[in-house]
């Protein structure tokens, strides 16, 4: 069994893979800052939850956009299982190439979600993945990813409008039962999935046309759930996406 770990700038959130498998998922505030010890005791923690122990954990591969918090979780697997986890970044052959201007500049979630969407849905993919950000990232048939679009995610424009208007307060992100609000929660809440939506589908129609050639548009990320079946333009819901992607990556090192 593996450990995959994706530190994003919210949570941290791990995932078991036993046999290609993702036996449990859990999840770890990004923000509240914790030492290699409680990170340790946290892991081993969830493998209970899930049935296992620290002598089943073959190997650890970590996704991060968060550096601040490497030393301390780094260390954590180190000193609890006596591993040296995979870092996916430079030197690690992950099956795409970056097909940007500076390469260097994109984030290691979003190249592990493509290896994923690449090798999963056989193809050419568009991936949106919905968090703290929104991205859209788009790898062609031969693997190579060609483009990559950055916006502020559903939370964060969540933020922003609680904190740049005196009286507008903070929300949850929920999906409105409909476009006719009537209080100011609820005409946030509408406000942010509309908008969001229709960005969503705008997107994919400006990608369709200016790449021309089909490709299968794969969604994942904490909000992706929101817009399944309020959309026909979104081909796939992979929630465990970046796990997949970790795995492929996991296995291709194993067998250089």
């Amino acid at each position: 069994m593996i450990v995959a770990v994706d530190i994003g700038n919210t949570n941290i959130v791990l995932g078991f893979i036993e046999n290609d498998e993702i036996r449990g998922t859990y999840r770890i505030s990004t923000k509240a800052p914790h030492t290699g010890d409680e990170y340790g005791l946290m892991l081993v923690q969830f493998l209970a939850m899930s049935g296992y122990k620290t002598s089943d954990v073959e190997g650890v591969i970590i996704c991060s956009v968060v550096p601040q918090v490497m030393h301390s979780f780094r260390a954590s697997i180190i000193n609890f299982f006596g591993i040296k986890p995979m870092i996916v970044g430079p030197g690690i052959k992950t099956g795409v190439n970056v097909r940007i201007d500076d390469p260097r500049t994109m984030g290691s979630d979003c190249i592990v979600n493509c290896v994923g969407a690449y090798y999963l849905y056989h193809g050419a993919c568009l991936v949106i993945d919905m968090g703290t950000a929104t991205t859209f990232n788009y790898i062609d048939a031969d693997a190579n990813i060609r483009m990559a679009i950055i916006a502020p995610g559903m939370q964060t424009s969540a933020h922003a409008l609680a904190g740049d208007t005196a009286q507008l307060p903070n929300v949850e992100i929920a999906k409105p039962t409909s476009v006719m609000a009537t209080n100011t929660v609820a005409s946030i809440q509408a406000g942010l999935y509309y908008t969001a939506l229709g960005g969503l589908e705008k997107t994919i129609e400006v990608c369709r046309e200016q790449i021309g050639t089909p490709f299968t548009v794969v969604a994942t990320g904490g909000f992706s759930s929101l817009f399944k079946g309020e959309t026909e333009l979104i081909d796939e819901f992979d929630p465990d996406l970046i796990f997949h992607g970790m795995n492929l990556i996991y296995k291709r090192q194993q067998r250089r």
